[in-house]
Parts: C-alpha cells; structure tokens; sequence
C-alpha cells in the first residue's frame, strides 16, 4: 500500500512537472492547435456536467417516488380527516348541539350547570380539534403537491439540458475529429490532447478550485476589509459609497491567503480581471459584479471567462464555480443597517452604492 502511495506522487509530480510544462511552453499554441485543444478540454468539462446532471436526475426521480408515496398517504390521511369532519358539521346542522345547548339552559342547579358545561366544552374542543386536523392534513396535502409539480418540472428542466449537453459534446467530438483528419500532424495533435486530458485530470481541475476556494474563503472575510481600508467607506446623502481601489483589494486578499499572493486582481472598465501562475499553470478569470436582492441583498460576483493555460472553459464550469464558490459579498455585514442599490466598476476602482434600509 505505501509502495502504491509513493508511485502515485511520483506520478503525479511527473505529470505537474512533465506534461504541465509541455503545455505552458514558451513556443505558443497554433490557431488549430489552440482550437482543437479548447475543444477537447470543452467536451472533458462537458462530460463532467453531464455525470453531475446524470447523478442529480436520479436524485430527482428519487425524491418524486418518494413525494408520490407521501401523497397517497396524505390522501388517505384526509380522507379520514374529511369523514371525521363531516360527522361534526353534520351534527351541526342535524340539531344535536342545539339539543345540548338546550340541555345546558335547562337544567336545574349551579353544580348541574357546570357539569352539562364541561361536557359541552369537552365535545367542542373534540369538535375544533378534528376540524383543525382536516385543516391541517389539507394544507400539508397542497404542500406536498406543489413539491411534487415543481420537482416533475425541475425534473423536465434537466432532461432537456442534459439532452443540450449531449448534442454539445457529440458536435464538438465531431469538430476535433474533423480537424486530426485534415491536420499535416495529426499524431502531435492527439499527444497534445492525450496530455492536456491527463493534467487536467490529475492536476489542472484541483489547482483551479483550490484557487477558487481560497477566493472564496478570502471574500467570506471581507468585513475585515474595511477595518484595514476604513476610508473606503464614505457617507453620501441618503446612504453610503463604498470604494474599493485595486491595491486595496490585493492587499487584502495577500493578507488572507498565502495562495492568491500568485495573482494579481484589476478592475478595468465594467470589469474585474484576475491572473496568476504557479508551478507550469496559468490562470486568468474575467467577471462582473451585480447587485442581487434574493436570497439576500449582496454583490454577486459572475465568471465570464476563464482561461486555463491560456485554453478558454466553457460555460459549464464557469457555471459550477459560481455555484460551488461564493465570491460575493454581503453589505449587511459591513454595515448593518444598508443595503446594495448598484455596483460600477472603472479603471482602478470598485464603486458600490449603499442606501439606509432601516
């Protein structure tokens, strides 16, 4: 077993130092190289949403029959309620509370009274209690169907998206295959895709979300931003302006993570562009901010492109790193009584707009 730990190390620090270096050449890609091999990482990335689609869809089915085993239950469930329920309205109208309504303005002495009242609180209670179960029963019944429709219709959502991603994947297939068929050197095309395919795999894929996270953990921590930068934070008529400069922000995130000390942040006009290298790869995120109101008010960060050894990701996972790490952040937590009305980025600087939300 530790014969087998210490060959996989060794290979996989071949594989970082090897073929990652290969990649990162000082020669630079050709136009087809450069397609084909934007390609080929597209269909592997695609390949990945489409396992976690695959793995969430029979999740989805799973949660539906369960939904459908609680709805027939709860189905029963009130038709006992509305049996139950009915004997009571029905004794209503039939007279028989009348009668003991009667029985109790008849009878003859204090102590009798009170005993014909206990009675009759007794059966009304019983009486509100039943009718509020059916109440309830039947609200926990429309629950659970909404539950059901709006997991059918997320289960119909991701059909159709995992068709999409298919097609995706089948055409991008068909355009490599293409371009090795018609390259003067098809062999080195498919050893540069063997070789991007393995550091990707076993190297390329980590680095990038280990970069991630630590954004992510850096950004979790941004209230401390304004106790280093407290003139960023400048009262305005009716609120606040917020202004975080580039150096600014670079300090910050160098003094929260030893990682992101390999990249560096700026803010061009209405966007935010970030590179980095470290040990044979190459890093550049580009992104936007937002202002979001659900679930929360926040400044929500969006990846609009992302270039891995100078290859570009597609779509997918720029949409899962959005989904898996959070680079916002949230002005509540700065200040507690203001909330996020606009966000503007230009060259060098930041600019968030904060109104009172008292």
């Amino acid at each position: 077993m530790k014969k087998r730990i210490i060959s996989f190390c060794l290979l996989l620090s071949w594989v970082t130092l090897h073929i990652g270096g290969m990649l990162t050449a000082a020669e630079p890609f050709t136009a087809e190289e450069q397609q084909i091999l934007e390609q080929s990482l597209s269909i592997q990335e695609i390949d990945r949403e489409i396992e976690r689609i695959e793995s969430r869809q029979q999740e989805t089915e799973a949660d539906i029959r369960d939904l459908q085993g609680q709805l027939s239950d709860k189905n029963e469930q009130i038709r006992v309620s509305r049996e139950q329920a009915g004997l009571r309205l029905r004794a209503y109208y039939m007279g028989e509370r009348e009668n003991l309504l009667y029985a109790l303005v008849s009878v003859n002495s204090l102590k009798d009274f009170f005993t014909v009242l206990d009675y009759y609180q007794l059966i009304m209670d019983r009486d509100r209690t039943v009718l509020n179960h059916y109440k309830t029963e039947y609200a926990k019944l429309t629950r659970t169907k909404q539950k059901l429709d709006d997991t059918s219709n997320e289960l119909a959502r991701m059909k159709e998206e995992l068709q999409l991603q298919r097609s995706r994947v089948a055409a991008l297939q068909q355009s490599v295959d293409k371009s090795l068929g018609l390259s003067a050197d098809p062999e080195k095309l498919k050893a540069l895709i063997q070789e991007l395919t393995v550091y990707w795999e076993n190297v390329g894929l980590y680095e990038l979300r280990k970069y991630f996270q630590a954004l992510s953990s850096s950004m979790s921590q941004f209230p401390d931003f304004l106790q280093q930068n407290e003139n960023s934070l400048i009262a305005e008529k009716g609120g606040y302006r917020l202004d975080i400069r580039e150096e600014e922000l670079n300090a910050f995130l160098y003094s929260q993570s030893e990682l992101l000390k390999d990249m560096s942040f700026h803010f061009e006009k209405d966007k935010i562009v970030a590179r980095g290298s470290r040990e044979g790869l190459k890093l550049e995120v580009e992104g936007h901010y937002t202002v979001e109101q659900e679930p929360e008010n926040s400044i929500v960060f969006h990846v609009d492109r992302l270039l891995f050894n100078g290859l570009a990701l597609p779509d997918t996972t720029r949409a899962e790193l959005e989904r898996d790490f959070d680079l916002g952040f949230y002005p509540k937590k700065i200040v507690p009584f203001v909330e996020a009305t606009d966000a503007a980025i230009s060259e060098g600087t930041l600019t968030v707009k904060l109104k009172l939300a008292l």
